[in-house]
């Protein structure tokens, strides 16, 4: 492999960022991910880089010494590998178009270069993870074999600890401790020399200080129990990493394209707007695009979470990653890959991996001061009683190290990161794009919600809610007439309502001398009769009689109070009938403020800029607790930072004028067919067309928010409990370690609690 080969690639970083992106195996602590980073940082030009515990990921200027970051990687057991370099596309590391760009190019590279040296490569390279994912695995395999076989051999001198010399004894004490802790003692030693105190130097110094006493026993149970307790972080991690890998594993990686009349197979980042592919039942469609040719059934549950498939025809729009479940569709790419539904989730969800919540900050800040505090208070322990009390060195000694376990910082560290991975990795495979940790733990915080009107809570198209009708012989068929191939919304929703009640358009008669009256409606000859279809304003065209004219006001102000739009049908001398239209409650929004006030969220807010009388019908239908009308998107903007003084509000809408109003809330969320200035805006994407997924989400979130407050809570009393047994003397060792590995193995099994649980 040559160096150009060899090289990383330009990561799709926003704000022009030139770090390039490298895959790090063997991280299994969150704390010593944070100290390595520091330590990176140190090095020239290494100031703005990022060790991202999370997912693995290094990001780091190509002027830094890559072989020094090698050495700060190794001294923790960690290790660069294969660059990921079709991160940019396959999953979506890419930010932005430029970006995009770059990850496209340099996953088409890794095609070309796997071509070349071989299919094993092409799939290290395109993936970005199967290198070093293989290669971890290994390590993990080795590492407990060794703790197996350490444990079998300490067992051992439980029944030949009478029939052996004791210093074979201590020898089988001291391969098993090696065996089980070897890595944690070198790092350890490197630590001590280096004055960096952490995990391992704690671990080290107990285990040096336990031998040099004699406590032979307990020392190696003290290494065996730390070396399945790393085991054990690791594991907690790594299922919350390959839950997320899992979901980005729904990206295509090649295309049919139809050029000339044949079918060439193809990366998918040579795709360009325009091109028509095929794809056959049970492939990925490889890019968004509409349905040229064919019919069939699209799965989209990698885009919206909803299971069930969708009927699709020509003209159809479809979802890049999504599945043809039936028939061969032919379909015309609509955006480069780069810029499609499915990689813009990609690169969000593993950016929203490695943002850090408050609570993260929080806890890194404190783990920073806590270790050296630990050390201090070992220090105390083990000279102020013998010094001032008279008591024993070696008891107090053993005091000290049994302090130096407890102090581990591990669980503490990993009480948020898995709990927040899970919950986002869950929240997307359910539909719901969450950006960022900080995100999901303002969700799990809310107690008011803001809902733009047309388009979230409503359809956002007209349709009819109640109808008058005075000749039921003619009001269907001449509206429709009269209605069809008008584009206005309104007629539309008309014509849909008389198909709706059987009158097929072919059956509707051809008005004559159609004419177009501006601000009242049409006029046209129908079997030698005008009709005039329209606003109110017709009446003043007809000659009607008193009292059917003070009939049909009645039922017109009837009609407008309940906040319909009225189109009447009518011919020279009798109104035929009224149609009432209002924007189309989306049927599933009662039953999703129902669950939200069910929930806790003790304020529903509507905001539109419709007038009074149809905000009044839609709000009383939807359930909120409040709702303002007539409101311009600045004056939207004004009520969200009204509220915001009085609860965590999350504002969801769709539209372009709700991009200030999601920006301004504590917490933006979008409808995911909506505009695009939305759900760039937003920091949460419901990538369905309606609400349906909004309260589980929620419940997601704080049950994410609940197990962050557990896992420190659990973490700090596990250790207060066992620094507090010092004071009688009580602290032994093992109580040490298994206080330290208990908080570690709850703190990581609450974490990944997350994931479990049925997404309704």
């Amino acid at each position: 492999m040559n160096n150009q080969d060899s090289a990383p690639k330009t990561a799709g970083l926003p704000n022009g960022d030139s770090r390039r992106e490298y895959k790090v195996q063997g991280l299994s602590c969150a704390n010593c991910a944070r100290e390595m980073q520091e330590e990176i940082q140190k090095l020239d030009h290494g100031k703005d880089a990022a060790l991202l515990f999370n997912s693995s990921r290094l990001l780091v200027r190509p002027e830094v010494d890559l072989q020094r970051v090698q050495r700060i990687l190794s001294g923790d057991g960690a290790s660069l590998v294969t660059p990921s370099t079709a991160g940019g596309t396959d999953k979506g590391s890419g930010t932005g178009k430029a970006g995009h760009k770059h990850s496209g190019h340099d996953h088409e590279h890794g095609h070309e270069h796997g071509d070349e040296h071989g299919h094993k490569h092409e799939n290290a390279d395109s993936h970005g993870h199967s290198h070093g994912h293989t290669h971890g695995e290994g390590e993990g395999r080795i590492g407990q074999w060794l703790l197996t076989i350490s444990a079998v051999l300490y067992a051992a001198t439980f029944i030949v600890d009478t029939r052996i010399p004791g210093n074979a004894l201590i020898l089988m004490y001291i391969v098993s401790i090696v065996l089980s802790g070897y890595s944690t003692f070198l790092r350890g030693l490197r630590n001590l020399f280096r004055l960096k105190f952490n995990m391992d130097t704690l671990m080290t110094v107990a285990l040096v200080g336990a031998s040099l006493i004699g406590e032979w026993k307990e020392a190696t149970l003290v290494a065996i129990l730390f070396g399945l307790n790393e085991l054990l972080e690791g594991y907690g991690m790594s299922r919350a990493r390959k839950s997320m890998e899992a979901l980005l594993d729904a990206a295509p990686k090649q295309a049919v394209l139809v050029q000339d009349g044949r079918e060439v197979t193809v990366p998918i980042t040579q795709l360009r707007i325009g091109d028509l592919v095929l794809v056959r039942p049970g492939e990925k469609i490889p890019s968004d695009g509409s349905v040229v040719e064919g019919h069939s059934a699209v799965n989209e549950a990698a885009i919206t979470g909803e299971s069930i498939p969708v009927p699709k025809k020509p003209g159809a729009s479809v979802f890049g990653g999504s599945v043809n479940a039936e028939g061969l569709l032919k379909i015309r790419v609509e955006a480069a890959y780069e810029d499609s539904s499915l990689a813009k989730i990609m690169h969000l969800v593993q950016e929203a991996q490695d943002t850090k919540t408050p609570t993260e900050l929080f806890i890194d800040k404190f783990a920073k001061y806590y270790t050296p505090a630990i050390m201090a208070i070992a220090a105390l322990v083990i000279l102020v009683p013998p010094l001032f009390f008279g008591q024993p060195w070696m008891k107090w000694l053993y005091e000290g190290l049994a302090i130096l376990i407890v102090g581990c910082p591990c669980s503490l560290v990993l009480s948020s990161p898995i709990a927040l991975v899970s919950g986002m990795t869950r929240s997307a495979r359910n539909g719901v794009l969450v950006k960022g940790g900080i995100h999901l733990e303002q969700l799990g915080k809310i107690n008011a919600i803001a809902f733009d009107k047309t388009g979230t809570l409503t359809m956002g198209r007209p349709a009819v809610i109640r109808e008058v009708v005075y000749d039921s012989e003619r009001f269907y068929r001449i509206a429709g007439a009269m209605e069809t191939g008008s584009l206005h919304p309104l007629a539309e929703a008309i014509v849909r309502q008389v198909e709706a009640g059987g009158l097929a358009r072919a059956a509707l008669p051809k008005p004559s001398g159609l004419t177009t009256l501006p601000g009242v409606g049409l006029s046209g000859d129908i079997d030698g009769t005008q009709y005039w279809v329209g606003s109110e304003e017709v009446l003043e065209l007809l000659a009607l009689p008193a009292a059917d004219r003070s009939q049909v006001a009645g039922d017109l102000a009837r009609l407008k109070e309940d906040g319909l739009t009225v189109v009447l049908a009518a011919d020279s001398r009798r109104v035929l009938g009224l149609f009432g239209l209002a924007d189309e409650l989306r049927p599933e929004s009662p039953d999703v403020i129902a669950r939200l006030h069910r929930s806790g969220i003790a304020h529903t807010v509507m905001l539109t800029g419709d007038h009074a009388g149809s905000a009044r019908a839609v709000a009383a239908k939807a359930g909120v607790t409040d709702w303002y009308a007539g409101l311009l998107p600045e004056q939207k903007v004004e009520r969200i930072r009204e509220l915001s003084a009085k609860w965590n509000v999350a504002m969801v809408g769709d539209g372009i004028n709700d991009a200030p109003a999601l920006a301004a809330s504590s917490l933006g969320i979008a409808m995911g067919k909506g505009t695009d200035s939305a759900v760039e805006t937003a920091d949460i994407v419901l990538m369905q067309d309606h609400l349906g997924k909004l309260p589980g989400a929620i419940s997601v979130a704080r049950q994410a928010s609940r197990v962050i407050r557990w896992n420190i809570g659990i973490s700090l009393t596990l250790k207060l409990i066992a620094l507090l047994l010092t004071i009688p003397g009580w602290l032994t060792l093992w109580i040490a370690v298994m206080s330290d590995m208990g908080a570690t193995i709850l703190v990581t099994l609450l974490g990944l609690t997350v994931l479990l649980g049925k997404d309704k």
